[in-house]
């Protein structure tokens, strides 16, 4: 039930910040990948993830955003919404450096990945935020 009700509240937040769409997002990419890391490792996983997504900002225009949240009755499981300039920024973004270094040094903090490719229906969020 806690899994159910942690992707139910996030799924409803995707919606509500993503109200007012307009056409140059039609090529973007968003996606949703559910982790589920070693609580034993969390501190070193949160540590990986954060290098990797502050390189992949710096380095890579076609990566625009990633937020990230942990469920608060079990902060291993892990939720990010990525969004690319493109699916093709995506492919690129994989085979980074920092992507690679990133994967390998989390390989045996990582149980479980769910990699959900979804499609904006919606964008709104304050001005300046």
């Amino acid at each position: 039930m806690n899994r159910v009700l942690h992707t139910t509240f996030f799924l409803g937040l995707l919606i509500l910040v993503c109200f007012n769409s307009n056409a140059q997002d039609g090529n973007k990419m968003y996606r949703i990948a559910k982790i589920k890391v070693d609580a034993s490792q969390l501190d070193k996983y949160t540590s990986a993830l954060k290098e990797q997504m502050n390189a992949a900002i710096q380095l890579e225009p076609g990566v625009l955003s990633y937020n990230v949240v942990a469920d608060k009755k079990d902060a291993s499981q892990i939720t990010i919404l990525e969004v690319y300039a493109s699916p093709e920024a995506y492919q690129s973004h994989i085979v980074t450096p920092h992507f690679k270094k990133y994967k390998e040094t989390v390989k045996d903090m990582v149980l479980s990945l769910e990699l959900i490719d979804t499609e904006l229906v919606a964008r709104v969020q304050k001005e300046h935020y």
